[in-house]
């Protein structure tokens, strides 16, 4: 089973990219579950034709009983089962506290046992790599760890400390940062930032978005690039990712 998390700098593009490769493999025919991992709730969006979903923190607040999977589970576009674990009430309590509690939730009601998938894709709230949201690369969750950047100084920064953090839990059995999913903004000299940054980092640039008005006009209608237009130039970049990752895991 492919189990990979999704971290980066907030509002980086991770979202994008999580969605885009759950449908790429799902029309690869495999069968996916994406886990929002961010109070916004908005990870899967784009999956579930631009209507947002009931986050797994919402029902529990909202209803006295816990939920089923058929509560909590919504099947978007290719067959993707989409999962928002939502927050607390803004301003109370702590987010991260939020992908625990749906974790282990999600282990009581044995999901991957009933889905039995073949991939799972965590989609992680910004650059934040410790308490709850450190859950997803704890052993069991995630086993690899995907990075998204730009070439902006502060997605560089967010992506310097989300590496630092993951090699400080190396003695855990936490999950191995696998590469850096490079998502241009085209700011000056970007390319060469990125790499440079890279082979510092010892990290492989194993995928790259160039800029498109494409992604945006799409998500404006509620779809992934791969739902919209699944031979464009930007739709075989995410084909790439996701065949890459199939191939590792020789699926």
């Amino acid at each position: 089973m492919i189990k990979v998390a999704i971290y980066g700098k907030g509002g980086i593009g991770k979202s994008t990219v999580t969605a885009n490769l759950a449908a790429a493999l799902a029309m690869r025919g495999k069968k996916v579950i994406q886990i929002g991992c961010d109070p916004k709730a908005d990870s899967t969006i784009n999956l579930l034709g631009g209507r947002p979903l009931e986050p797994v923190m919402n029902y529990l607040r909202e209803h006295d009983s816990e939920p089923g999977l058929e509560d909590i589970v919504k099947q978007g576009f290719g067959g993707v089962y989409c999962i928002e674990t939502g927050g607390p009430t803004p301003g109370i309590g702590c987010a991260g506290r939020g992908i625990v509690a749906t974790f282990n939730l999600l282990d009581d009601l044995k999901i991957f046992d009933k889905y039995e998938p073949d991939a799972v894709l965590y989609d992680v709230l910004g650059d934040v790599v410790c308490g709850g949201f450190a859950a997803p690369i704890r052993e069991g969750y995630a086993e690899d760890i995907l990075i998204v950047t730009s070439g902006e100084k502060m997605a560089l920064y967010a992506a310097n400390n989300i590496k630092t953090a993951v090699d400080n839990f190396a003695d855990r059995g936490y999950a191995k940062v696998r590469g850096i999913v490079f998502n241009h903004r085209n700011v000056e000299n970007e390319e060469e930032k990125v790499n440079a940054f890279a082979g510092e980092a010892g990290i492989p640039v194993i995928g790259e978005i160039p800029r498109s008005r494409e992604i945006i006009d799409f998500e404006d209608r509620g779809m992934t690039v791969i739902e919209g237009d699944p031979d464009s130039e930007i739709s075989a970049r995410f084909f790439g990712l996701a065949d890459m990752l199939l191939a590792e895991h020789g699926e």
